[in-house]
């Protein structure tokens, strides 16, 4: 296998150029950015200019731009669809990413292809049909094991296609693209990238004879997602690209984020060095820090690895789906104004502007900000006063146990510049017949070069001169590169002055960047097999997400049969699954007949019966399907989001089926 099919790239989330930038500078190899419309995350879109300035950043030391294109498409929106792909195309992004198929049957640009999460690949046969329909990068299921990752890459060519896979960040509890709670409770679709995110509310559960099995429990909200222990195992299971999630997230979000798993991926390149599986970087350049990072400092639920080891117990933030933070102290009195507390640690220290939280007594976690910290006699006491009014901190008293969830002297480290990435090159400085030049070498293999008349003068003090001249050469300080080795190649020491050695550094620096810019070569779009392959199944219901006819084109070429519509269209008014996910709220609450299976008194006595989730006057079913191990959320969709679509057909005529679709009857 060669070294290219080792590269290891990590891919960063970017709510804007801004971000997207920092997100390079702090070693990301890949940065993924929404468009100006039809991405999957509906407030977070950028101008065809940024685009096109975040990509020209990232070129510059190989790294890629991904645009996120991955929304279900009406059929009004199609054209629209098809000239923004080709608009940042010729702003320079590298990769589309797509859920939508009925883009594959659009012109589109020769732009590289990947498969949305969206498009919910938990399977071999579906990862080969991707594949081979001319996918070139998928993302897989967050809920797919060691072994399931391992099946998929070994099912593909590494050579058309690469496993992507999500290490960090916030967790949907359904399988991607198969939620509709919030097309159906408010109308606005999550495969439309404007979910209301009901699964963070939080639910009683009930059970069949309306006894409360949970009050007020946060149930469908994960833990976010973290693999930072995982990655080694993930590598070998053939996952190639990396992916943080979090294009909500802001600018320090990123950078600690991205200059984590950096740092993570860079000692494991270091480490497999020389072995039969060597690995490498997929984009140019070390990066360094100022910081030191920790992903605890950010939002964070607490922290899973999902299922990448298998079923794990505890995976659910049922308490809050907010920042627990870190424990940091105790309360040790309460005033009317202020709050007296101890650290666990004397040292630490609290700022102007941190923020405090605790849970009260109903476990539901209430924020102390601080206006005004101050440090009392005692090493180790503080007194603060809150921005708000104490008298609405519920349960709070002596002895409660405070975490800090926001650290400003942290969030003011992250403001200010917190890395450099830099390309290492070989330097050489000649003398000419005429004056001299300076050959820049970059690691990549890119030159540049500049030369400049100059009369030539004997140095009065050879060594001293020869020192100066190193020194001035190696100041690369402005630029993205760093030095690995300086040569001079002259005949004897002369006479350079600082000017002229800043002058050719210049030129030469733009040579080289100006090289590397005509160098970089955008990946190639996945060529598709033909004849057309079938699709793994010959039925499409409304899971498959179709919207348009394009995509329903796009299916029938691949052979199936019976294509339903998309949830979105409106057709499914009765009680249908919502959500399907691989969490359980039954093995959540051990409640599930796998695990009283062998237990002495226990054994039979639980069934997988249906839960209710209430939330004031919404009310969903819980079904579990326990021989694929998953569970369905199930209800039906508003009247008042169904009047409103009846609405809006009259302005948007939908042109994809008017009527269910029927199987065809065989002719006897």
């Amino acid at each position: 296998m060669s070294l290219l099919y080792h590269q290891l790239e990590l891919l960063a989330p970017a709510r804007d150029a801004d971000i997207g930038i920092e997100a390079i500078n702090h070693g990301a190899d890949a940065v993924y950015i929404g468009g100006p419309d039809f991405g999957a995350r509906v407030s977070a879109s950028n101008s065809v200019q940024d685009i096109e300035r975040l990509a020209k950043h990232a070129h510059r030391f190989g790294s890629r731009i991904f645009v996120t294109h991955n929304t279900i498409l009406r059929d009004d929106e199609l054209e629209a669809a098809r000239r923004m792909a080709w608009d940042v195309y010729d702003a320079g992004a590298d990769v589309l990413i797509i859920q939508d198929m009925g883009l594959l049957e659009l012109d589109l640009p020769p732009i590289q292809l990947h498969a949305s999460t969206q498009t919910d690949i938990r399977t071999v046969e579906k990862a080969k049909f991707l594949q081979d329909v001319g996918f070139s990068q998928m993302v897989l299921a967050r809920e797919l094991t060691l072994e399931q990752i391992k099946d998929i890459h070994d099912a593909l060519d590494p050579q058309r296609c690469k496993v992507e896979f999500f290490i960090h960040g916030a967790l949907c509890v359904a399988y991607s693209g198969q939620c509709y709670i919030s097309h159906a409770h408010t109308g606005r679709s999550a495969n439309r990238g404007d979910c209301s995110q009901a699964c963070r509310l939080p639910y009683h559960v009930v059970d069949s004879q309306g006894r409360f099995v949970a009050h007020d429990k946060h149930v469908l909200s994960m833990k976010d997602n973290n693999q930072s222990a995982n990655l080694a195992a993930l590598v070998d299971a053939g996952v190639r690209s990396f992916k943080i999630e979090g294009r909500y997230k802001d600018m320090g979000y990123v950078k600690n984020i991205t200059a984590h798993y950096r740092k993570l991926f860079d000692q494991l390149i270091e480490d497999r060095e020389g072995s039969e599986f060597p690995l490498a970087r997929a984009s140019s350049g070390r990066t360094t820090f100022t910081f030191t990072p920790d992903p605890d400092q950010n939002f964070n639920r607490e922290f899973t690895d999902y299922f990448v080891n298998g079923r794990q117990d505890d995976i659910a933030a049922m308490d809050s789906p907010k920042n627990p933070g870190r424990p940091i102290g105790w309360v040790t009195k309460v005033n009317a104004d202020s709050i007296e507390l101890e650290l666990d640690e004397p040292q630490a220290l609290l700022h102007n502007g941190d923020g405090l939280c605790y849970y009260d007594l109903q476990k539901e976690l209430v924020g102390v900000a601080i206006n005004r910290a101050e440090p009392a006699a005692k090493l180790g006491a503080w007194r603060v006063w809150p921005k708000d009014p104490i008298a609405g901190m519920r349960d709070l008293r002596k002895g409660t146990r405070l975490n800090r969830n926001r650290d400003m002297d942290w969030v003011r480290t992250l403001e200010k510049k917190s890395s450099d990435r830099r390309i290492g090159l070989w330097a050489t400085l000649a003398e000419t017949p005429d004056g001299f030049a300076l050959r820049l070498t970059d690691e990549d293999g890119y030159v540049g070069a500049a030369s400049a008349p100059f009369a030539k003068e004997a140095a009065r003090d050879g060594d001293k001169a020869l020192a100066a001249l190193r020194e001035h050469l190696g100041r690369f300080g402005n630029t993205i590169f760093t030095p690995l080795d300086l040569q001079l190649e002259l005949a004897q020491p002369w006479f350079v002055p600082p000017s002229l050695v800043n002058a050719l550094r210049r030129d030469a620096v733009a040579s080289l960047e100006a090289a590397r810019a005509a160098g970089y070569e955008r990946p190639q779009r996945g060529t598709p097999v033909e004849p057309p392959v079938p699709y793994p199944e010959d039925t499409l219901t409304y899971l498959a997400n179709v919207f348009n006819q394009k995509a329903h084109d796009f299916y029938a070429k691949h052979g199936v049969q019976v294509i339903g519509a998309a949830y979105e269209s409106h057709e499914e008014e009765g009680e249908v699954s919502l959500m399907i996910t691989k969490h359980c709220v039954r093995w959540s609450m051990s409640l599930c007949p796998k695990q009283a299976k062998g237990v002495v008194g226990v054994k039979g006595t639980i069934k997988a019966e249906p839960l209710q989730l209430i939330n004031g006057s919404e009310k969903l079913t819980l079904r579990f399907d326990c021989k694929p191990c998953e569970m369905h959320v199930v209800g039906r969709m508003k009247k008042s989001v169904l009047n409103e679509q009846r609405r809006e057909a009259q302005a948007v005529p939908m042109q994809f089926y008017r009527t269910r679709p029927r199987k065809p009857v065989p002719q006897a």
